[in-house]
């Protein structure tokens, strides 16, 4: 399973969201960027743009980026990378943790109005495009109302710089709020086998309002493929060495998750990467999950995904066998909206 591509067709985000503009169509599986900037160790622009370039050749033209990621340089390879294929890209970016250039580990939230504005000014010139596909607020702010911030990034609609409006990691009451303001076509946040607290009220509600979910992380930060048993399998300045669920007795209980998603992978020839996100796009056609990746060899593996096939037998074995994960998603909640 880790060459075919056969699988991979669209999806679409939001198509019943009551937005004029209708669905957001977009590959059935995307690329996340991030870690091409920083984050996951040492970086690789030559690496990272044949990867990009793969994955359009794949079909994948979903792509994830974000201002904050670098900060900035991540925008900016995303941009140099597509110059010449823009119109294979449904592109994606978000506005909203704005970092310290002196100092990035200093970060706080904006959600002004006026911000939004600069802040989709600035991507759109380091990006090198005239619009954004999906353009969304990376993290709520608690101290302005989201009518004010979602207000602001539908005059961005109107003006033409951003075609499609999303949230990520919003309670449901802000994407209500929000969806009564502007259509939201897309929600993005953590879902994979070892993160599923938004089923019990997020999921529904974006059902119930016809918003598509972006699941980013939908391997666990890698952890569900298997590759991680300590975090000396990780580069000095790898995040996850920070993560609780990557953190010494967490890591050691944690690996029960991968040895269950192991078990079901091995009866279908796959990988317990494929595996787990098969099982996140088994979720539902309005899902599109966005691994990410540095490397062409991981986005080949990614991308057959697609075609292997969970029966109920196998979404029930795993459901019954996935132990609960232990440890936070972040050493640091604070900025999570719920």
């Amino acid at each position: 399973m880790s060459t075919s591509t056969s699988g991979l067709g669209t999806r679409v985000l939001g198509a019943s969201n009551g937005s004029d503009r209708g669905g957001l169509t977009v590959s059935t599986l995307g690329l996340g960027c991030m870690g091409m900037s920083e984050f996951y160790g040492t970086a690789d622009e030559s690496e990272a743009t044949a990867t990009i370039h793969r994955a359009l050749d794949l079909g994948v033209s979903f792509l994830d980026t974000a201002d904050m990621y670098g900060p900035f340089t991540n925008e900016r390879l995303v941009g140099r990378a597509i110059a010449g294929r823009r119109d294979e890209v449904v592109l994606a970016t978000k506005f909203g943790n704005v970092r310290d250039p002196d100092d990035p580990r200093n970060r706080r939230i904006d959600g002004s109005p006026e911000y939004v504005r600069s802040a989709c000014d600035a991507s759109l010139q380091r990006l090198g495009v005239d619009h954004i596909d999906l353009y969304y607020q990376h993290r709520v702010d608690k101290t302005v109302p989201i009518e004010e911030t979602v207000g602001a990034m539908a005059e961005l609609v109107a003006a033409g710089k951003v075609s499609h409006l999303g949230l990520s990691e919003a309670s449901p009451d802000t994407i209500r709020r929000a969806h009564s303001t502007h259509p939201i076509t897309a929600l993005q946040t953590e879902y994979s086998l070892w993160t599923r607290d938004l089923e019990d009220e997020i999921l529904p509600l974006l059902r119930e309002l016809g918003i598509g979910l972006v699941p980013y992380s939908p391997l666990g930060r890698g952890f569900l493929t298997g590759t991680i048993t300590s975090t000396d399998d990780l580069e000095a300045d790898d995040f996850r060495r920070h993560n609780p669920r990557f953190a010494g007795d967490a890591l050691q209980a944690n690996l029960a998750i991968v040895d269950a998603v192991r078990s079901v992978a091995d009866g279908l020839g796959a990988t317990p990467g494929q595996v787990a996100l098969a099982w996140v796009l088994a979720q539902g056609d309005d899902v599109v999950p966005i691994p990410g990746t540095k490397r062409v060899r991981y986005l080949e593996e990614n991308v057959a995904a697609t075609d292997v096939r969970l029966t109920a037998d196998d979404l029930a074995r795993l459901d019954a066998a996935v132990p609960a994960p232990v440890g936070e998603r972040y050493p640091d909640m604070s900025s999570i909206d719920r």
